[in-house]
């Protein structure tokens, strides 16, 4: 399921990221890589202040729709 749709506090493993290119590169380099831990820290508007490898991240909502849990 999308990242979008999980709790907040709950630890999640990412399978798969999903967009294009640039995108996902992007999102690799941050730490969205397969088998990564991450945790939804809250959730304002849609967009994500999320918990991956020790660091906090603030993605948006598309983003958030490719990052496969």
């Amino acid at each position: 399921m999308p990242l979008i749709f999980a709790k907040e506090g709950e630890p999640n493993l990412i399978k798969k990221v999903n967009g294009k290119d640039e995108t996902r590169q992007f999102l690799e380099k941050l730490g969205f890589v397969a088998g990564a831990a991450v945790t939804i820290v809250s959730s304002m508007g849609g967009n994500l202040i999320v918990n991956v490898k020790d660091s906090r991240v603030a993605i948006d909502q598309e983003m958030a729709k490719g990052i496969i849990i």
